[in-house]
């Protein structure tokens, strides 16, 4: 049993470690300290979600028998993520006294009870990576803004959800950044994804600057490769405009925090922009330093 439970802790440190390895910052260091716990156990939740659907889980089955699975099955995502959303249920559950299997999960429930978060948001993360292992391509811009609904936008929600400034308007503008941070990663991992066997680009973008999937598995971008990226990057940005005076409406450091999520998104289309827009040899990454640039300009033109 103490193997199991240091097998499940040890489980949950691997998927948070991953947080100082993202393009904005999860939960820094100036918010306070009960947001920072709320915050990092719903990127606990996104992240194992994530990679349950991208099969990144710790090799040795860890993560299924906590959810009660045969160590065997780690590998099917599909089983994966229905014992993971019957786990969920446990969290919402709170006339049972059974509490969640997974370690993330029983470290989310303080964090649904205290802030009154609804199950919609978490359930949304779950049928997106649903969704990746049977929806490998995207016809159209409007197919990947439907899937950006429940890949990306549900963290928005939850975070104004914890930080209790949720309004109609401020959910509008927080969609618009959640999603162009998703587009973002996306055009930073075409490589990535490809060998995945997926593609976030749109076909019909594709057709229209002439770009083939065997272009897109190349070591570096040809000219209509690195033509598209631009066009998507442009989108992105346009999208990270409309979401922007969402740090404006809100105050103290809560602004300095969402001031964070456009800044990561802003210094990673730089990162693209300075690469040329070739993602292909690997991610161009932002620095700190161009970080905290963007955090400084977007706090400016928000204050």
């Amino acid at each position: 049993m103490s193997g199991s439970l240091n097998g499940g802790h040890e489980a949950a440190r691997a998927v948070l470690d991953k947080a100082a390895h993202e393009n904005f910052p999860v939960a820094p260091f100036f918010v306070p300290r009960a947001w920072r716990a709320d915050l990092m156990a719903v990127y606990g939740y996104a992240r194992l979600v994530d990679d349950i659907g991208d099969g990144d889980l710790p090799p040795g089955g860890a993560d299924a028998e906590l959810l009660g699975l045969d160590r065997s099955l780690a590998d099917d995502p599909l089983a994966m993520l229905d014992a993971f959303e019957a786990d969920l249920d446990r969290v919402f559950d709170t006339a049972s006294a059974a509490p969640p299997r997974h370690p993330l999960l029983r470290s989310l429930r303080p964090t649904v009870l205290r802030n009154g978060l609804t199950p919609g948001p978490f359930r949304g993360l779950i049928e997106a990576n649903r969704q990746d292992q049977r929806v490998r391509r995207y016809a159209t811009f409007q197919e990947l803004l439907d899937y950006c609904e429940l890949s990306a936008n549900p963290v928005g929600r939850l975070v104004l959800g914890i930080t209790g400034t949720a309004t109609p308007e401020r959910v509008r503008r927080s969609d618009a950044i959640c999603t162009a941070l998703q587009i973002i990663e996306h055009l930073q991992d075409v490589a990535e994804d490809l060998r995945r066997d997926r593609v976030y680009l749109p076909a019909e973008d594709m057709k229209r600057f002439g770009v083939t999937e065997a272009d897109l598995a190349a070591p570096k971008g040809g000219a209509s490769v690195c033509a598209l990226v631009a066009y998507e990057a442009e989108r992105a940005r346009d999208l990270l405009n409309e979401g922007t005076p969402l740090v404006g409406s809100v105050h103290g450091r809560l602004k300095v925090l969402l001031a964070g999520f456009v800044a990561g998104g802003r210094a990673a289309l730089r990162a693209v922009a300075a690469a040329g827009h070739d993602v292909l040899p690997g991610p161009p990454r932002p620095t700190k330093l161009s970080l905290l640039r963007e955090v400084g300009a977007t706090l400016r033109r928000e204050g």
